[in-house]
């Protein structure tokens, strides 16, 4: 990959607290390549709002993906490039991501600096506004900035920005997906899509299901799904999946969970990881968890919940 095929650009408006540490960027256009020579008009002159407590500033980013971000603005446009689809996750160099992004609280009237929300609080009540505080974080809700085409959100608060979400994607009210994360295709998400996770076409991620991320534990193994997998209710998944795979509802197979193979010789399901056309279960007879060669289909996406 050439340097200009990681070459990305944005313009928009940057929102800073009274010490200048950014909070958020909003872009107005952006994309990869080198930055074009015009730009839509964006007023370039300092403003402010007093009743949040902050100002805000024209900005225009021109960033090198491959490079680690050096600035927030540089990250915050990482995030964007995801969510817009305009980058698959794990396509992009993350390195101090989180040490380039603020504590912010999110609410009713945009992004307020955490030392202000009190005073931002009483102010607005003394004129008869409630603010409603969404979350305290360092990401927003990805649908406060970006609504990809052809995606049904339940709960908006359960997506984070830098969440890539592939047109019929239908993530349902108890679903999550975090940054640098999310779906290629077609997929039902009714459990948590973890950072650095992705979801091939047609597959379906349970109701309470969990998939291992990369941020916690020490673990640097991303999990892949395969294509038309089904990950059952309440099962966890710590290995990847190749295609046509079933994970019963309520098993939990980690890297190091001993299962007999298809073989039937015990071994570690890291040694699995990424094979097609398994079915992993646990014996209701004896509690060996088991892994099987499978073929047909365990039924498919409702075509119906996904026309969007």
């Amino acid at each position: 990959m050439t340097a200009n095929e990681t070459c990305a650009w944005g313009a928009g408006i940057e929102t800073l607290d009274a010490d200048g540490a950014v909070l958020e960027v909003r872009f107005r256009a952006l994309g990869l390549g080198e930055m074009p020579a015009s730009l839509p008009s964006i007023d370039p002159a300092v403003d402010t709002d007093p009743e949040r407590a902050v100002a805000l500033r024209a900005v225009t980013v021109s960033i090198d993906t491959a490079s680690a971000p050096r600035d927030t603005a540089d990250a915050w446009l990482r995030l964007h490039l995801f969510s817009h689809r305009l980058v698959l996750p794990r396509t992009q160099n993350l390195d101090g991501l989180f040490g380039l992004l603020q504590n912010v609280a999110w609410t009713t009237r945009g992004p307020v600096p955490l030392a202000a929300l009190e005073s931002v609080r009483w102010n607005l009540a003394r004129k008869g506004e409630h603010l409603v505080v969404h979350g305290v974080d360092k990401f927003p809700r990805m649908t406060d900035y970006v609504v990809p085409s052809g995606v049904r959100i339940a709960d908006a608060g359960r997506v984070r920005l830098g969440a890539h979400l592939a047109a019929g994607t239908t993530v349902m009210h108890e679903g999550f997906c975090n940054f640098n994360a999310g779906t290629l295709g077609v997929s039902m998400v009714e459990g948590r899509i973890s950072q650095g996770v992705v979801v091939g076409d047609g597959s379906d991620i349970g109701g309470g299901a969990s998939i291992q991320g990369t941020l916690s534990g020490g673990g640097k193994e991303m999990v892949t799904i395969g294509e038309r997998c089904l990950l059952g209710a309440n099962a966890g998944l710590g290995i990847s999946l190749g295609n046509d795979c079933i994970v019963e509802a309520g098993l939990y197979v980690t890297a190091g969970t001993v299962v007999i193979d298809p073989s039937g010789n015990a071994i570690k399901a890291r040694l699995l990881s990424g094979q097609d056309n398994l079915l992993f279960r646990r014996n209701s007879l004896t509690g060996t968890v088991e892994a099987i060669s499978r073929s047909g289909s365990w039924g498919g996406l409702n075509a119906d919940l996904h026309k969007n």
